[in-house]
């Protein structure tokens, strides 16, 4: 462990993913995701999980004791993400939207975007069988790579991540 430590702190990279899942954690954020990248900690940015306690409690069930969770809202979290980069400890940011995420790129500071789980609701295109995007998503998004974030959509660590290009091209087939 402390060999691992060390290159981390060498590395300086702390929050290792920042993903938008609207399911927010769930096996495959703590399983597929956390373990495949030694995570410790989870940063969930959500206006309504953060001011309900109860929400709170169902997601830190979700979770092993080791691995702590935050919990804030938008406009909170856009000031303390300096805070988590700073931890010693493996991070992922997640929000459960795109608009979150975009607000939080907008802060500055984040080098790339996860699509995770945008799953179906009216007036959503499939371009994946785990992403549907509205025209509004979809302009945020590209909103989010203009600033010169890296934007791609990938499920579980083993899949090959699709660039913002391609996803916004696909039509549910992959």
């Amino acid at each position: 462990r402390p060999r691992r430590d060390r290159a981390r702190r060498i590395a300086g990279v702390t929050l290792v993913l920042y993903r938008i899942d609207d399911r927010l954690i769930h096996g495959q954020v703590v399983v597929g995701w956390g373990q495949a990248m030694d995570i410790e900690f989870i940063v969930l940015v959500d206006d309504a999980v953060a001011g309900s306690d109860w929400e709170q409690e169902l997601y830190r069930m979700g979770v092993p004791p080791e691995m702590e969770v935050f919990f804030h809202t938008v406009a909170d979290a856009t000031g303390r993400i300096d805070d988590y980069r700073r931890d010693r400890r493996r991070g992922i940011l997640l929000t459960g939207d795109v608009r979150s995420m975009a607000c939080l790129v907008a802060a500055g500071g984040i080098p790339a975007v996860n699509v995770g789980g945008i799953h179906h609701r009216p007036g959503r295109v499939q371009r994946l069988r785990y992403v549907f995007l509205n025209a509004d998503e979809e302009r945020q998004l590209r909103e989010i790579e203009s600033r010169g974030v890296e934007v791609a959509a990938q499920d579980v660590p083993a899949a090959w991540p699709m660039p913002l290009k391609q996803l916004l091209e696909s039509e549910g087939d992959a």
